[in-house]
């Protein structure tokens, strides 16, 4: 669970990197070894580690993308093991969504849960989006919540799906910690209620 308030989510008009690989798991997003850090060691620093290492010309890792906040990938991204982190390294590195045929369900979850935003867009259409990113390294995407489309750089609006509930947290900045809370007086009038009419559970409870 996110530790952090997220920013509230409206228009997000930026830079968009490709990343055109199936199947990349979270240990392909950050490697295990570094998983024994505390999050204020700074996930984004072990971002890719070992791809940038082994791919000098690896896009995260390119000068045209060094402002970008969008990531478009490729089918399954984010499968594998569920950790958390891999979502802290992405969203420390600046970037707050990602746009893929398909995700690994726990990484998909974990999206939503840290303020960020995943999409799913059609095959066809995500691989057309990398192509023109790659033909035009520095182009932007924009993705608007509230209507619910992503625009590419050809200017075609592609319309995706998204939970209300999800997309109102987004809309609003707020994670579910902060849901929780904006309803404490009614919770905390609930409990003591509830020691008033049923003072035997909160015996029961104390011993």
């Amino acid at each position: 669970m996110s530790t952090t308030t997220p920013e509230p989510f409206g228009v997000l008009t930026a830079v968009a990197v490709p990343l055109d690989r199936p199947n990349v798991d979270t240990d392909q997003i950050v490697p295990a070894r570094f998983l024994r850090q505390p999050r204020s060691a700074g996930y984004q620093n072990f971002l890719f580690r070992d791809l940038r290492e082994a791919d000098p010309g690896f896009p995260l890792g390119q000068l045209a993308y060094r402002d970008a906040r969008i990531l478009v990938a490729a089918d399954n991204f984010g499968c594998g093991s569920s950790r958390e982190a891999a979502v802290w390294a992405l969203a420390g590195s600046g970037l707050r969504a990602w746009i893929a045929p398909s995700f690994g369900d726990i990484f998909f979850e974990n999206s939503f849960k840290n303020g960020a935003l995943a999409i799913t867009l059609p095959r066809d259409r995500v691989a057309a989006l990398r192509l023109q990113l790659t033909a035009t390294p520095g182009a932007t995407l924009t993705i608007d919540l509230a209507a619910q489309t992503v625009i590419g750089p050809d200017g075609q609006a592609d319309p995706f799906d998204i939970d209300p509930f999800r997309k109102a947290c987004l809309l609003e900045g707020v994670d579910e910690i902060a849901l929780t809370l904006k309803h404490e007086a009614a919770i905390a009038a609930h409990e003591e209620r509830q020691r008033r009419e049923t003072p035997w559970l909160a015996l029961s409870r104390d011993s």
